[in-house]
């Protein structure tokens, strides 16, 4: 048991630089007393002291702010990062060295009685308020960026963004150092506009050329369309 806190405390260290000692993650990390009570109440629900292992979960909801279900399964080096409104459902399962941020959501889409939330693999990092919803799988060492909606699976060694949550980004190899960098993820959404953008300037110039070797002169309704449109893309 003791082995095993200490890998805890230390796979801590690695993933949060405000770490400064054992004693402070001790005595004052939400996310690491969070998972040592869900410990208890998991061997609770497991030899059907249903009622007991709820009172203990509530508990740690009190004290942590993190709620996590009982019969959720755990492995070892999780770290759930300050882990305000964490919510993680019954039947989800969380592999080895997981990285949770604060607002995250393992919820389920369904209220038949059969496995119902994810399943996140081994490594993967979950930025701050994304929500992961329903039986599906997040590979290893895949990313899924803050504030995105998760509703199918995610392959291994990939990057996830956006609502719903889209693929965008795929690696060969799996990427087992920690990067902290959740917030700096692609955005297909704002590179599909700079790209309508870079076309719309590319065909006034065009058409500007065509008017002027036609002598054409613009009508005032035209030109206040340019001027509109150029607006828009500076805001």
């Amino acid at each position: 048991m003791f082995d095993r806190l200490k890998s805890e405390i230390k796979a801590i260290k690695q993933k949060d630089p405000a770490a400064r000692s054992t004693l402070e993650i001790f005595l004052c990390y939400p996310g690491f007393y969070a998972l040592l009570f869900h410990r208890v109440s998991h061997w609770l629900w497991n030899r059907s002291f249903k009622l007991l292992a709820r009172m203990n979960s509530n508990l740690a909801r009190f004290i942590t702010g993190i709620e996590i279900h009982p019969g959720a399964t755990f492995g070892e080096r999780v770290f759930i990062d300050h882990g305000m409104g964490v919510v993680v459902g019954e039947t989800a399962i969380v592999e080895d060295d997981v990285l949770i941020y604060q607002g995250v959501i393992l919820g389920g889409t369904s209220t038949e009685k059969t496995k119902r939330h994810p399943t996140v693999k081994k490594g993967v990092i979950i930025g701050a308020g994304a929500k992961v919803m329903g039986n599906i799988t997040i590979g290893e060492y895949s990313k899924i960026g803050t504030g995105a909606v998760v509703l199918k699976d995610v392959p291994s060694n990939s990057t996830c963004v956006g609502v719903p949550g889209r693929i965008v980004k795929r690696e060969g190899k799996p990427n087992k150092e920690v990067d902290l960098d959740h917030d700096k993820l692609p955005d297909p959404v704002a590179d599909a506009i700079q790209t309508l953008q870079k076309h719309l300037k590319e065909n006034d110039a065009r058409i500007r050329i065509l008017y002027e070797k036609n002598e054409i002169c613009p009508t005032e309704d035209i030109r206040d369309e340019q001027r509109d449109l150029e607006d828009l893309f500076k805001k």
